[in-house]
């Protein structure tokens, strides 16, 4: 075979350089995974650069030439037929900003049925107290006792307290409300092993609560007061308790399988990690909400405007939103023509 040396070398060297330039992407992020369109491109120029090193082999003159594609292939062929198991390094933050939206992202269609099944409650709760006052307090938890009584009678009782009655207790108040919310979304994340009978149950018991309670206020003529009231942490807690159901409908359409051939250990495995994300961001969720509903939200006019109130709720809605939908879109430290996982 009779080559032009020069020339054949001014020919391949950008396919050389491509391939050195991915395999050192690669080995400087061990974590990357590239798509199959990638994968096939690496392959081509793999075995473009290996059918080189064959044909410049036979010129005994360029002995460097011949040890850069000897290294080149190598490396490629290790990264192609890599076994071994690559370590994980857990990053509190990328966990938060990526993997947390991402997980909930990759599950939100259960997310709307946890949204659905908790509004059918809220739509039951509010008829109830619309159609039959009386229900109100053989439906109310004890711990919702302080509302049972007239909304009008709460309100400007509220309103004219201008002492910090939370003085000295706000932590300890902040503490119970997260301990009861973070509870309650461990059942509804635990229910879900009921085949999600559990789970539907405690989304509807909480949406009949929260009907409740908001057609009492509304029909006593006090919305602006419940907005101040709920909004602030009612944001962040009302979401935290639907993502915990999703959870809970995640791990039972695993245990239900439609369509899935695999074993139950196996659906369970490949869901797990999705689990214990989203119940580490409910909880999360919940201890800010906590925060938040023992140092504002219990303050009410004149104290604290109303208008501030509502305004710090919007601003928690508007980010949470973004959160979700947007943080983690692009994946960190991603490079050109590598996708992480």
């Amino acid at each position: 075979m009779i080559i032009d040396l020069e020339k054949f070398i001014a020919a391949e060297r950008p396919c050389w350089s491509e391939l050195e330039e991915t395999i050192h992407r690669l080995e400087a992020k061990p974590n990357s995974r590239m798509t199959l369109e990638q994968l096939k491109h690496f392959h081509h120029l793999y075995e473009r650069t290996s059918a080189d090193l064959g044909k410049i082999m036979t010129f005994s003159s360029e002995p460097e030439v011949c040890r850069y594609l000897e290294s080149l292939v190598a490396r490629a062929y290790g990264e192609i037929h890599e076994t071994r198991r690559r370590h994980h390094h857990f990053s509190a933050l990328q966990w938060f900003l990526h993997s947390l939206p991402r997980t909930f992202r990759r599950h939100v269609a259960a997310f709307w049925l946890s949204l659905g099944i908790t509004i059918a409650g809220v739509l039951f709760g509010g008829f109830a107290m619309a159609f039959d006052p009386e229900a109100k307090p053989a439906i109310m938890p004890e711990m919702f006792s302080n509302h049972l009584g007239d909304p009008s009678e709460r309100v400007a009782h509220e309103e004219q307290d201008k002492t910090d009655r939370m003085a000295g207790h706000k932590g300890s108040f902040s503490a119970f409300l997260m301990r009861n919310n973070i509870t309650v979304s461990i059942k509804a994340l635990a229910f879900g092993m009921s085949y999600g009978i559990g789970t539907i149950v405690v989304l509807f018991f909480n949406g009949v609560i929260l009907g409740l309670i908001v057609v009492d206020y509304v029909l006593a003529g006090h919305t602006l007061f419940l907005l101040g009231w709920l909004m602030p942490h009612g944001v962040i807690e009302i979401p935290a308790i639907l993502i915990a159901g999703q959870a809970g409908l995640v791990l039972a359409g695993s245990l239900i399988g439609w369509g899935q051939r695999n074993t139950i250990s196996v659906r369970l495995r490949t869901v797990s990690r999705d689990l214990v994300t989203l119940i580490g961001g409910v909880a999360l969720m919940l201890v800010w909400a906590g925060l938040v509903e023992g140092f504002l939200s219990q303050y009410h006019q004149p104290v604290i405007p109303y208008w501030f109130k509502i305004a710090f709720g919007t601003v928690e809605l508007i980010i949470l939103v973004l959160f979700l939908s947007r943080s983690g879109s692009t994946a960190p430290g991603s490079s050109p023509g590598l996708r992480h996982e």
